[in-house]
C-alpha cells in the first residue's frame, strides 16, 4: 500500500479508527473465549490497541487543535478487516488479526517518513510499527494453537487456583 496520495488528516483519521477497532474486536474476542490464556492474549492486546489510539488521537489534536476527530464511517485508506463472530472459526480470525497487524506496521513505518521533521514523533511510529509486529507474533503462536489443540476454547476448570 502506497500512502503518498493520501492527506495528513485522513491517515490520521484512518490510525485512530482503526486502533478503535482493533481494540473493540480483541475486546470482543477476549470475553467469547473460555480459554483463560487466550483471553489474556486477547485483553493484553486490546489494552495495546487503545494505547496505540491514545497517542493517534494526541497526534492528531497536535496537527489539528481547532478540530474535532470525527471518524469516518469508512476510512478512506484500504486496510483488512478482522471477520469475527461465531461462524467464522478462531483460527481464521486471529488470520484476520495477522494480516491486519502486519498491515497496520507497514502503514506506520510509511506514515514515520511524513514526520521527517519531528524525530520524536518518528520514532514512536517506529516503536508503534513494531509493537505491531510483535501482536502479529503473538498472534501467530496462537494460530498455531488453535490448529493444534481440537479442545481450544474449552476453559480447564481449576487451572488458576492458588494464583
Amino acid at each position: 500500500m502506497d500512502i503518498a496520495i493520501y492527506n495528513m488528516e485522513d491517515l490520521l483519521l484512518t490510525a485512530i479508527k482503526s486502533e478503535m477497532e482493533s481494540e473493540n474486536i480483541y475486546t470482543a474476542l477476549a470475553t467469547g473465549v473460555g480459554n483463560f490464556m487466550l483471553k489474556d492474549r486477547f485483553t493484553f492486546l486490546a489494552s495495546e490497541e487503545g494505547k496505540h489510539s491514545a497517542f493517534f488521537e494526541w497526534l492528531y489534536q497536535k496537527n489539528y487543535p481547532n478540530r474535532r476527530i470525527v471518524l469516518p464511517e469508512k476510512t478512506p485508506v484500504p486496510l483488512p478487516v478482522i471477520r469475527a463472530g461465531e461462524d467464522i472459526a478462531i483460527g481464521e480470525v486471529i488470520g484476520d488479526a495477522m494480516e491486519a497487524e502486519k498491515v497496520a506496521h507497514d502503514f506506520y513505518m510509511q506514515l514515520s517518513e511524513r514526520f521527517a521533521d519531528a524525530p520524536d514523533i518518528k520514532n514512536m511510529l517506529f516503536y508503534i510499527a513494531s509493537m505491531e509486529m510483535g501482536h502479529y507474533r503473538i498472534l501467530e503462536a496462537e494460530r498455531e494453537n488453535a490448529a493444534n489443540f481440537e479442545s481450544f476454547q474449552i476453559a480447564w476448570p481449576m487451572t488458576h487456583v492458588g494464583a
